[in-house]
């Protein structure tokens, strides 16, 4: 999935559960539920050589992390004060992301990294169809703004 939908649903399970002990887990849940569900996403291609890991790597840190921010921001930060439980959220929601890069674009094939990517890449399922694709993650966004 893109970030913004993985940043969208771990800022408003945070939000709508405050208790860090319940919805850290639920958050991390989330993740991985979210790409037992076929999608698209930015890292399309790489793992069949289509896409090199720069072009991959550029699309990721300045079109979806960004705005993965903005969306957190517009829909749980706007005129409100500081919502650290969704940004908290956002954080986990990302994180088994970020605990993937090292393994995807430095090399890292070792304890704990190489079985972190292990988990990830058995629970996310890509399709290359762009609108199939994206769909899904239409959908998450709009689920979020129906429930925040």
């Amino acid at each position: 999935m893109l970030s913004i939908s993985h940043g969208l649903t771990g800022a408003l399970i945070a939000s709508k559960i405050p208790n860090p002990y319940i919805s850290v887990p639920l958050v991390l849940l989330s993740h991985y539920i979210e790409d037992r569900v076929p999608h698209w996403d930015i890292g399309q291609g790489l793992s069949k050589k289509d896409k090199s890991k720069k072009i991959a790597f550029l699309q990721e840190l300045f079109v979806d992390f960004p705005l993965s921010i903005l969306a957190v921001f517009l829909v749980f930060q706007v005129g409100r004060p500081f919502n650290w439980a969704a940004w908290l959220g956002w954080f986990i929601a990302l994180l088994p992301d970020f605990l993937e890069f090292p393994y995807l674009f430095l090399n890292m094939k070792f304890f704990p990294i190489k079985q972190l990517a292990n988990l990830h890449k058995w629970a996310h399922r890509s399709t290359p169809d762009k609108l199939w694709g994206l769909l899904p993650q239409l959908l998450v966004i709009l689920l979020v703004l129906l429930l925040k």
